[in-house]
């Protein structure tokens, strides 16, 4: 098997797949794997099988396992709270992890378990041949141009949002589709906020806040690293894709969040604190008819990029690679169980899709803002507790990680 892409997505299907006695080999256009990137969340059906592929230790060891996520509205206003991880009674914790630790723990296991020649870095995807038993992929050098070609049984293509991949199988499929919503992203050295493992969102769909700690090591010593991220609705289109995540100076949107000092946090001083703010426009990609195509099939942002809501991104990637390294260890014929592959999980991650685009669970903000825009005395007269559980409980079921859905896993 070639894995083309070395981020989450595409280091844990080669776990998997070694996991299960599967040769497999990682292609990578950058020149080297680093930490980089801000902090993401993992929800406990994605961490459930990272602990499978033995990684919780060592995950547990540097991220902060989330008890509980609480909603507010632009005043700071509670909405809503509810236990997560193991705290809501789940076997396993939800995770907040700096984006590059995580990817650091699943290259350096890759690394260990299938050697250290596994991952090819620095080679660019410029086309691949399925020729019916083999696929042969040809990939650039970054330093020198120089063209050669690795085969394989399969192609599964983890290249991201602009994967290479998914235009040569879709070559209409045209650019991300633009929310019209910027994200600003950064990390910023905080007090503790709301017991120290607490991620909030505040707002409403046009302008909100998310923030959440996501270091062990800062907790231990009394502070929080807090991951935090700004959105707003922009007028305009989204930038080129040459400039997303690029870095931009606080005073870019600063101002929307001047008065968003509540007691428990404030605001703009959590911005002020970072040293570098990255630029990211929400985007996503509409839900494909098919994935796979013989020996070729795609996942993770390649197959479903959805808005960063719900914390599903790189938790849908991880289910993707089991799902993917199920069927290939339980299908002879590789072309069957990249088939299988998409059947399991096409329809359910089109489902997120759509539901992301609705809000997901963060409506409750919106309707606290429709029915409630200048603040409110008791969350009671503006929403039923009714009406927040049954939210809650519709999008885990939709994700994948109710109770029931993660004990099944």
């Amino acid at each position: 098997m070639v894995v083309a892409g070395a981020g989450i997505g595409g280091l844990t299907t080669a776990l998997a797949l070694a996991e299960r006695g599967i040769p497999v080999r990682v292609v990578e256009t950058a020149a080297a794997i680093r930490p980089l990137g801000v902090g993401i969340n993992l929800l406990p059906h994605s961490v459930k099988i990272l602990a499978d592929l033995g990684l919780l230790e060592a995950l547990e060891a540097s991220a902060i396992p989330t008890a509980q996520l609480v909603y507010f509205n632009k005043f700071g206003q509670r909405i809503w709270a509810e236990p997560r991880g193991r705290a809501a009674g789940y076997p396993v914790p939800q995770l907040s992890i700096h984006r590059g630790v995580l990817q650091m723990a699943l290259f350096d296991a890759v690394q260990a378990r299938l050697g250290p020649g596994s991952v090819a870095t620095g080679k660019t995807l410029v086309g691949f041949d399925d020729q019916g038993d083999r696929v042969t992929i040809r990939v650039a050098d970054r330093a020198t141009g120089a063209e050669s070609a690795v085969e394989g049984t399969a192609l599964i293509a983890a290249d991201g949002i602009h994967s290479a991949v998914r235009k040569t199988l879709y070559p209409d499929d045209g650019p991300p589709r633009f929310s019209g919503r910027m994200l600003w992203r950064a990390v910023t050295e905080t007090d503790p906020f709301l017991g120290g493992q607490t991620m909030i969102m505040a707002g409403h769909q046009d302008q909100k806040f998310v923030c959440y700690p996501i270091a062990r090591e800062a907790f231990e010593r009394g502070r929080s690293l807090t991951n935090w991220i700004a959105e707003r609705a922009i007028d305009g289109e989204a930038p080129a894709p040459q400039d997303w995540n690029r870095a931009v100076p606080q005073a870019t949107f600063d101002h929307f969040f001047e008065t968003w000092n509540f007691n428990w946090l404030d605001v703009p001083k959590v911005v002020a604190g970072a040293s570098a703010v990255y630029e990211f426009p929400m985007s996503d990609r509409d839900p494909l008819p098919r994935w796979s195509f013989g020996r070729v099939t795609l996942l993770g942002d390649a197959a479903h990029p959805m808005y960063p809501i719900g914390s599903n991104g790189a938790s849908q990637a991880i289910l993707d690679a089991a799902a993917l390294a199920d069927s290939l260890a339980g299908e002879r014929a590789a072309i069957d169980a990249l088939a299988r592959y998409d059947e399991a999980r096409r329809e359910a991650t089109a489902a997120i899709v759509l539901a992301n685009r609705r809000n997901g669970p963060e409506q409750v903000m919106q309707i606290a803002e429709e029915r409630a825009p200048h603040g409110f005395g008791s969350i009671d007269d503006v929403i039923s507790e009714a009406e927040l559980v049954e939210i809650a409980a519709r999008y885990k079921r939709t994700a994948g990680f109710a109770h029931e859905q993660v004990a099944k896993k």
